[in-house]
């Protein structure tokens, strides 16, 4: 399907958490006059411009998780346990963040209970039934959400570094199609959200069972042509199995809409620059990539 829209939908928490580390790392925090440091959104803001640059969308919207409470936590009281708290020069750049996101006219969506990658999905499933999508992330986790129309931008090191997936990629490299992933997920479970999946089943066996079985469904059905070892670990963890499947799988119903008339690009000047004057970003007219 060919159309004229281009939507890039961006993991706000992604570009933010990551701009934030790269200058945290030497204790560069940008402080201004009224002691808010600055680092992390002036560097969100080069990682957004510098990627409108790259893939001149139409239409933007920004994605943000509201809280870190979701209905991933009522299901499994664990998920994420194991984030500390976020460090105290990055905490009162989150509504920072917004604020300059708003000052550029792109459309700020969340809801509280659901995680960014949630929002994501839900708005690629409306747009792409007309649009072109371009999810930009750091997260592995929306390479599930790859359709013919929604490609899945994950940034790498630096600025203006990307990697760059769609359904045929995804395939080339992995073997499976991306609806798959989330059973990929179940099985071998994710130590950064913390849910275990099944115990002693890595990437390696669990896309090797995909490719051969499909779905979590047809490795059960098939439990006698796995390995006695296989086959006991699945049996044993069979309840986490179906629990990280429901974990590791976006859901793409959340309450959220951005109609393409709110989420259209255009940058008003003055807007911006009061805002960036206001939080005392220096050189941005030179460091900050102008669309």
């Amino acid at each position: 399907m060919t159309t004229t829209n281009r939507i890039m939908v961006v993991d706000g928490m992604a570009l933010l958490f990551r701009a934030f580390y790269a200058t945290a790392m030497s204790n560069y925090y940008m402080i201004n006059s009224k002691g808010t440091p600055t680092n992390a959104v002036y560097g969100m803001v080069k990682h957004l411009f510098t990627a409108i640059e790259t893939y001149q969308p139409t239409h933007v919207v920004c994605c943000w998780d509201m809280g870190s409470q979701t209905f991933r936590n009522d299901l499994f009281p664990d998920y994420k346990a194991n984030r500390g708290a976020p460090p105290e020069e990055l905490i009162p750049q989150f509504d920072l963040a917004k604020e300059v996101v708003e000052s550029l006219n792109i459309p700020n969506v969340g809801q509280v209970g659901y995680e960014a990658d949630d929002c994501m999905g839900t708005l690629s499933r409306l747009y792409s039934e007309h649009s072109q999508v371009f999810l930009l992330t750091g997260d592995q986790d929306l390479l599930q959400l790859l359709q013919p129309n929604v490609h899945v931008v994950l940034l790498k090191k630096g600025y203006g570094n990307y990697a760059e997936y769609h359904q045929d990629s995804f395939y080339e490299e992995k073997g499976i199609a991306p609806s798959q992933m989330v059973d990929l997920k179940a099985l071998m479970g994710d130590s950064s959200d913390n849910y275990p999946g099944v115990k002693g089943i890595g990437e390696k066996t669990a896309l090797k069972l995909l490719m051969e079985h499909q779905t979590i469904e047809g490795i059960l059905e098939n439990l006698d042509k796995l390995t006695k070892g296989q086959r006991a670990k699945i049996e044993q963890d069979l309840e986490m199995l179906h629990l990280s499947r429901e974990l590791a799988r976006i859901n793409c119903e959340a309450d959220v809409n951005c109609s393409l008339e709110d989420a259209l690009f255009y940058i008003d000047d003055e807007k911006m620059e009061a805002k960036f004057n206001e939080l005392e970003f220096r050189n941005w007219k030179k460091n900050l990539v102008r669309i």
